[in-house]
């Protein structure tokens, strides 16, 4: 199984489990993420859910092995924004990396340790509170590769950042470390390194003991609404166009070794 779920004193724990691959996302880890999210939103007997990766990794984005094959390609076709789809927090529909586009009424923590990038930076900052080892890594390392951000990393970033420390990260895809994530905001929590899943538990099982009926009414107050997260993805998601120019190329050349553990060269 590429995704694994458990439940415990009120918190789901959802894992990406492909540590061979640094929890890269593949079509079928994608679908089983979003399914996994919309479980955890029906489920009366869960109230905050915690996203991590195993091995160490939280994830190196979207599979770009898989994003060279045909399969790839067919799933970037099956994710394309329908004409009708106007309220993200009405109308679930998942995105290229899974529960992207969703907008739960739970909150989400991240539990970040490794590799954050790319889609994982964008899965991250879908989540809304990060709590990130000291030795994670940040980055939006498709840069390189052609690859755009079309699973709400130029919607979220600059929300959780601000504008320019959003444009640092988007522009140059430089690695950033989770101190200096934390001073930009990014990362909310920094803990020592093997720890990030057990702080994050630890942080959701606070959360559960607060009235949930109020803490989810303010939660959703402070966000923006469904309808204005569904147009502001649809703006990005004109960016796929740029994937099929160049992005298909720099994810056959990642596929045939390039650039492997972030080197820019």
């Amino acid at each position: 199984m590429t995704v694994t779920i458990s439940t415990r004193d009120r918190v789901t724990t959802i894992t990406i489990n492909r540590p061979d691959a640094r929890n890269a996302v593949d079509p079928a880890t994608a679908r089983a993420l979003f399914d996994a999210f919309l479980g955890f939103e029906a489920d009366e007997g869960a109230d905050v859910a915690v996203l991590t990766g195993a091995g160490g990794h939280f994830c190196a984005g979207f599979d770009l092995k898989a994003a060279a094959r045909v399969d790839g390609a067919d799933w970037i076709k099956a994710v394309d924004i329908p004409e009708d789809w106007r309220d993200a927090a009405q109308q679930p529909i998942p995105g290229p990396m899974g529960p992207s586009r969703l907008m739960l009424s739970k909150p989400i923590i991240g539990a970040i340790e490794g590799y954050a990038v790319a889609g994982g930076i964008e899965l991250a900052a879908w989540c809304d509170m990060r709590v990130a080892a000291e030795s994670a890594t940040f980055g939006v390392f498709c840069r390189r590769w052609g690859v755009p951000l079309i699973d709400g990393g130029t919607v979220r970033l600059p929300r959780i950042m601000g504008q320019g420390c959003a444009n640092d990260l988007i522009l140059t895809g430089r690695p950033v470390g989770a101190v200096e994530a934390q001073g930009l905001g990014l990362a909310d929590r920094v803990v020592p390194e093997g720890t990030a899943l057990e702080a994050a538990q630890a942080l959701a099982r606070d959360l559960t003991r607060f009235p949930q009926t109020c803490m989810q009414a303010d939660f959703l107050s402070a966000r923006p609404d469904g309808a204005a997260l569904a147009d502001a993805l649809r703006r990005e998601w004109r960016s796929v166009a740029s994937f099929a120019a160049e992005g298909a190329a720099g994810a056959a050349r990642f596929a045939s070794g390039k650039g492997r553990g972030g080197r820019f060269r």
